[in-house]
């Protein structure tokens, strides 16, 4: 086993030996703490080629000595020393779940195999090959992360001996062309231990900025690399193996030298790899993801040696104007269906949307060998995001981005004759909902590229369905010659079902993914027919369905909790909507206290601003704040709190917005006659945790409020936050008018604050939660601070979130459902 630096964080700690003391943590009561640990029903991955799901139960609550096991920090990256694993997921979001079990479901009958997984270690998300066949998961142990395989037929899994997977910089599985390969990174043999600490200090650690403006997120200090040793341990763990294993054999083929991979992507072909290498020097100020790289392709058809072609040498990118772009090209992408063809986008405007060109970006073309100059396919007014293929030549579709319009615009291209005029299909607000089309439904090639699913001259549309009644999920056909869309299925009103996918060789059997407030999510299999009879209004074409999956419901005593769509508006007209839920036993006509739960959202218009999304009729599972629903609270979860104006300076009015949105929100909840005027708490979490400060700070309607993960002075993130792309010198006052630090001195309304003393989301430190507590304290204010120890910016561990539970209760019981009467003070 290789030396590791687990003794350097931790001494005596190791990952499966890490004991955490958990005497100091509190649970919420018993009727709560069943429903937390209640089984979650399991989640579908389907197969590629659609014959075939796997079930996949997953962890919902870690142990807090798994959240504790030890780890570096690395610009950006948190990686276990002794097994090369990420910690958790980008940005310190959670520790990334633990699958639980597997279980595959043939879709024809619905028959199941349990998939028997070793004991023992962290069982990963699987990744299927595209022809159905296989499947492939990797597994954590204390000292590795192994690569195994399972066999879609039988359910046997194997492991592959000799492969140790190095999940630093992502990627790491992935099935090549011929789909019985695949291309790992892997951690290098006789890689040697880890690069010491000096026992004495080497010298200051110094950065140096000679003009120029330099803007980037705000990042956890200890999250980003400060000295040269930390260079040098960043190097030794981000080192890897680019690897061939034979699927069916196990034979393990290395595949040029060993380096900083940051992506290998083959093409088509099989033959080609798109490589791309992390280069010096690095960055004290942000993360790996603006490190320097180099771009390459390499040619593997030659036995003797790999062919390399370099295709740009990109510099350290942290200088980008913010929502920017880095100079220089960027999004590689293959054309799945040419054997080694590849397009990229490079922005004429400086990467600086504040800029004025006619055209921000440029999509270039380079097929093989990659010695002649590349091809200008197409330039776009605004931001190039993205082409999606169709599988026949000479189709596919063409996306650009307005950023500050909040606009996005799709065209039908033909890449084979770039000089042909686009043909614009959509052209609406990134806000819109209820016009949404969807998006088109893919299909996957034989090398496992996807690309549109065409049949002669239509595609098909999937999505959520939004609607004035909620989200109603659709499967729609689109002509390419009129652009005229057919609806082939839409969920009923009473229930949630969403298409999942296409089962057979033409667009007659497809699966789907059902839900009810009574029924727990399970899959059906779908027949499309004519003749059918439809109710009034709905889709010319019906469809008869059959369960093949039977996933029971966990938590039977939820489904007494009641839930409703409410539909209201803003003084100034904005249409607004939440939904109610009522706690187990709840008597019509009686008030209870309640919870109002809410994420601030920014919007151009105000017409898209009140746009309904999300379902009353989708199956109830109690998480975080909704348990307090077994408490006897009525929760007003998911209220719209829109922030309307020009994306440029929306947040100028951001708290009078705010403190309207809540208004309105609470007189409806009252005037349904649900909800006790003089008993309602407010929470939320990130820029949620913002809103909630800010509404006990700026609002009489809340008796006290928890704020969860927050940032509540945005001058400690100076360079923009949320949609704000001014600096803190540009628009001072707005930083300060945001910021609940500058009014704690206002603020007596009782606020409980929690925050993850291992966050690493950029703007949310530790510190934000700490410094507002000190002011709030210093003030006279009501307040306290929890900081959950080996926490991220999402709360991983069953203890921490039980605590969560016990905190938020005790909170809202004490200030919100039982008050004391506030004495009248003696003339």
């Amino acid at each position: 086993m290789r030396t590791s630096l687990a003794a350097v964080l931790i001494s005596g700690l190791g990952w499966a030996q890490t004991k955490i003391s958990t005497t100091g943590y509190n649970q919420p009561p018993k009727a709560i703490l069943d429903v937390m640990r209640a089984p979650s029903p399991p989640s579908p991955v389907i197969s590629p080629s659609r014959d075939r799901l796997l079930l996949v139960a997953w962890e919902d609550y870690p142990s807090i000595s798994r959240v504790a096991t030890p780890y570096l920090r690395l610009a950006g990256v948190r990686i276990e020393p002794k097994n090369h694993s990420r910690h958790d997921t980008p940005g310190g979001y959670g520790i990334v779940p633990a699958a639980l079990s597997y279980e595959l479901v043939r879709v024809s009958d619905g028959t199941s195999i349990p998939v028997k997984l070793p004991e023992g270690g962290i069982i990963q998300a699987p990744i299927w090959s595209s022809n159905g066949l296989r499947f492939a998961f990797s597994r954590v142990t204390e000292t590795s992360v192994e690569l195994w395989i399972g066999d879609a037929q039988t359910g046997v899994v194997r492991p592959i001996p000799g492969v140790w997977l190095n999940q630093m910089l992502g990627g790491e599985v992935q099935w090549m062309p011929d789909q019985k390969t695949l291309l790992v990174k892997a951690v290098p043999d006789k890689l040697g231990p880890p690069p010491a600490a000096a026992d004495v200090l080497p010298g200051p650690s110094i950065q140096e900025s000679i003009g120029g403006k330099g803007q980037s997120s705000t990042y956890e200090t200890r999250d980003t690399l400060g000295n040269p040793h930390d260079e040098d341990v960043f190097d030794y763990y981000s080192t890897s193996q680019l690897t061939l294993v034979d699927a069916t054999t196990g034979v393990v083929t290395p595949v040029g030298e060993r380096d900083h991979y940051l992506q290998a992507r083959p093409a088509p072909d099989g033959r080609h790899l798109l490589v791309s290498t992390l280069r010096k020097p690095y960055s004290y100020v942000t993360t790996f993801e603006r490190f320097p790289r180099e771009v390459a392709v390499w040619d593997m058809g030659s036995r003797s040696a790999i062919t390399k072609h370099l295709l740009a040498s990109l510099p350290l990118a942290d200088r980008v104007p913010i929502h920017g772009e880095p100079l220089g090209p960027r999004q590689f992408a293959w054309r799945p269906t040419e054997p080694a063809t590849l397009i990229w986008a490079e922005a004429l405007d400086g990467g600086d949307w504040k800029t004025k060109v006619p055209h921000r970006d440029k999509v270039m073309m380079l097929r093989a060998p990659f010695e002649s100059a590349p091809v200008e396919l197409f330039r776009t007014e605004q931001r190039f995001s993205g082409l999606m293929w169709g599988e026949r030549p000479g189709l596919a579709l063409l996306y650009e981005y307005d950023h500050n319009k909040h606009w996005t615009r799709t065209f039908i291209v033909n890449p084979d004759a770039p000089k042909q005029a686009p043909r614009k299909l959509w052209d609406l607000s990134t806000e819109e909902q209820y016009a949404d089309p969807g998006n088109p439904v893919w299909r996957p090639l034989p090398n496992g590229a996807a690309v549109l699913r065409q049949e002669g001259e239509f595609i098909f549309l999937s999505g959520q369905g939004a609607s004035p009644e909620g989200n109603r999920p659709f499967l729609d056909r689109l002509d390419l010659r009129t652009l005229k869309t057919e609806r082939l299925f839409r969920s009923g009103k009473t229930e949630f079902e969403m298409f999942v996918g296409f089962t057979g060789p033409d667009s007659k059997q497809f699966l789907t993914w059902h839900q009810s407030p009574l029924d727990p999510p399970n899959a059906y299999a779908r027949s499309l027919g004519k003749g059918i009879k439809a109710p009034a209004g709905e889709a010319a074409f019906a469809s008869q369905r059959k369960a093949l999956t039977h996933i029971p419901d966990p938590t039977p005593e939820v489904r007494q909790i009641k839930k409703h769509l409410v539909t209201y508006k803003r003084a100034d007209g904005v249409d607004l909507s939440f939904t109610l839920y009522t706690p187990p036993g709840y008597r019509e006509g009686t008030r209870v206290p309640a919870i109002l739960y809410a994420y601030p959202l920014d919007y151009a218009d105000p017409a898209k601003a009140g746009q309904v999304s999300g379902s009353q009729y989708t199956f109830t599972r109690l998480r975080n704040y909704r348990l307090l629903l077994l408490a006897g609270y009525a929760i007003i979860d998911n209220a719209s709190f829109p922030i309307v104006g020009d994306p440029t300076k929306a947040y100028d009015t951001y708290l009078d917005q705010l403190v309207a949105d809540a208004k309105a929100a609470v007189d409806k909840a009252v005037e349904l006659g649900v909800v006790d005027p003089g008993r309602i708490g407010v929470t939320g979490h990130s820029h949620g945790a913002l809103m909630a400060a800010n509404l006990v700070a700026h609002s009489p309607l809340f008796k006290a409020g928890v704020a969860t993960s927050g940032s509540y002075n945005k001058t400690l993130t100076p360079f923009g936050f949320q949609n704000e792309r001014r600096s803190v010198w540009e628009a001072p006052e707005v930083y300060r008018q945001v910021s609940t630090f500058f009014f704690a001195d206002k603020l007596k309304t009782p606020l409980l604050i929690m925050h993850g003393a291992d966050d690493a989301n950029p703007g949310t430190t530790p510190l934000q939660a700490t410094k507002l507590y000190e002011a709030i304290r210093g003030n006279g204010g009501t307040t306290r601070l929890v900081m959950l120890p080996f926490e991220p910016h999402w709360y991983s561990a069953r203890e921490s979130n039980e605590q969560l539970i016990y905190e938020m209760l005790r909170w809202f019981d004490t200030y919100v459902k039982n008050p004391q009467p506030v004495a009248t003070p003696r003339k």
